[in-house]
């Protein structure tokens, strides 16, 4: 099945601030969506993925002005961090877009001025409370008071500003709310998990006001064409970044846009849904634009209960965790152990538990043995099992595999697609004790069961380091290579593949090193707080 057969998927991550460097949390987002869109290309599909960097706004001028820098200058010294961070993490991006770019002026330009030429956009007054930290705006009612009776940011708790007689543009959202309404309403699945569903739509039914776009009082951020003296909001700004990516207005990339739109997933914290599933839609129905089948909110990394922060000085970098992991063994356990859509408690004892328990004891382990006794029983090479051999426990659950991971992984289900993956692991190593091949490997009589065994773990083998792909591409591949089997990456018929009995009898088998080493806590000098 050639790739794009099943035709485009495409997912984005957010677009990341250029602030702060890639933490757990960033991470966590992106490792999600390449997860994704990894399995959708072994399933067929031409994907897409799009990330990126929000770079634009009054918190980036002010952060470059007390680093000495220029805005731009300042944002190019960051890009590095985030590009090292993605190529570390094996994240197989298609687009990185940077708000900076010509690319996305263009973008935001042409949506922007065509939603003024609809009678979307009008001039007036703004007067109310603005937090720079978050770029937002809000309502008195919405903010939070310090110790000194301070009015506060309900979201990072910093003081808010007051503004008052600024000429903003604005966009026609209020609009929108009975639009949205009905939307949620007829599109159960947009919103995800239900627990965000249930906040925004709340949310919209309190009464939606229109959006300020634009500020006047700083220019490091996009002109509009139709006010020069007005440059476009972050928000307003960073959305369309999605547009930008998958080819929007781009005249050496025709038709792309047309074929990739709507995008399937929208991967974000459950801190920007509202902006995600209030203002992006309503935006892309004033445009006229097919809205994304789903933005998924996914919640935050907790140490001891506390979200991890730079600012609460509990934030470890993707690197050290890899140091000790693995790149394979950290997307593994983010993915496997964390309920995506649900806040996770995160700690080292419990990543080395997961990592011992699911890829040293159970999966690394299979292969060591097995590949060790294909060694010695069968000079390396995958034996010529007897018909009979494909009747046996594990290709009934091989049978079932396909659907069940695909199931969970339409609904970013990463642990549950994991689980799947690991009943035929663990069944895998049960199997191989069961019929103990070194017992039969003593009586010539049982040749052919000996062979029929070792295949059967063998073929076992090659499923599942195709299914564990999304999440361990490095290991995966490996495996893949010691059975003597083309290129994974390549692959794009997942379902195809999944059929038993497809391991060619003869193909060399290769040891190699153990593919997770086992870990001790009491030697890893790093802690999660």
């Amino acid at each position: 099945m050639p790739q794009g057969s099943k035709g485009t998927f495409s997912i984005t991550t957010p677009i990341y601030y250029v602030n702060a460097a890639p933490h757990l949390g960033t991470a966590y987002s992106t490792i999600a969506a390449d997860t994704v869109a990894r399995y959708e290309r072994l399933n067929g599909y031409d994907v897409a993925l799009v990330t990126g960097l929000d770079e634009h706004g009054e918190k980036v001028a002010d952060t470059a002005e007390e680093k000495g820098m220029s805005p731009q200058k300042w944002c190019d010294s960051m890009v590095p961090a985030f590009k090292d961070t993605w190529d570390l993490l094996d994240v197989d991006y298609t687009d990185f877009v940077r708000t900076t770019e010509p690319r996305q002026a263009r973008t935001v330009r042409k949506f922007w001025n065509d939603l003024y030429e609809k009678g979307y956009l009008y001039k007036s007054s703004y007067e109310g409370w603005y937090c720079v930290h978050e770029e937002t705006y809000y309502a008195e009612s919405d903010l939070e008071k310090d110790e000194n009776g301070t009015y506060v940011c309900p979201e990072c708790h910093r003081p808010v500003e007051r503004m008052a007689g600024e000429q903003n543009w604005f966009f026609k959202l209020s609009e929108f709310q009975d639009k949205l309404l009905k939307y949620y309403d007829e599109h159960p699945d947009f919103i995800r998990p239900r627990t965000r569903r249930n906040e925004v739509i709340s949310f919209v039914k309190g009464g939606l006001k229109d959006l300020s776009i634009s500020r006047s009082t700083f220019d490091w951020g996009i002109p509009y064409p139709f006010d020069k003296g007005h440059v476009a909001y972050v928000w307003a700004d960073a959305l369309l970044a999605y547009f930008t990516g998958l080819g929007y207005a781009d005249p050496d990339r025709k038709g792309e846009f047309e074929r990739r739109w709507p995008a399937q997933f929208h991967i974000v914290g459950k801190d920007i849904v509202r902006f995600h599933c209030v203002i992006w839609p309503a935006m892309l129905m004033a445009a006229g634009y097919p809205i994304p089948n789903a933005v998924f909110g996914h919640g935050f990394l907790l140490t001891k209960g506390e979200k991890m922060s730079k600012s609460r000085g509990n934030s470890v970098m993707p690197a050290d965790l890899v140091k000790v992991f693995g790149v394979d063994g950290y997307r593994y356990y983010f993915m496997r152990d964390i309920q995506f859509g649900h806040d996770g408690s995160i700690s080292m004892e419990r990543m080395v538990q997961v990592y011992n328990s699911d890829l040293a004891n159970t999966w690394g382990n299979l292969i060591s043995r097995v590949f060790n006794m294909t060694g010695k029983y069968f000079d390396g090479k995958v034996p010529q099992a007897p018909a009979s051999a494909a009747e046996n426990p594990l290709s009934s659950i091989a049978a079932k595999l396909y659907k069940t991971y695909d199931d969970c992984m339409q609904e970013l289900d990463f642990t549950g697609a994991a689980d799947a993956v690991m009943e035929l692991a663990g069944a895998t190593n049960h199997y191989v004790e069961d019929s103990a091949p070194w017992a039969l490997a003593k009586d010539p009589a049982k040749a052919d069961e000996l062979a029929s065994v070792i295949y059967n773990a063998l073929e076992a083998c090659r499923i599942i380091a195709m299914y564990l792909w999304p999440y361990c591409p490095n290991t995966s591949s490996d495996v893949w290579k010691r059975l003597g089997l083309p290129d994974l990456n390549k692959l794009t018929d997942i379902e195809g593949q999944s059929a038993w009995g497809l391991l060619p009898a003869g193909n060399p088998v290769q040891n190699g090193d153990a593919l997770f080493p086992r870990l001790d806590l009491d030697k890893i000098d790093l802690h999660l707080e």
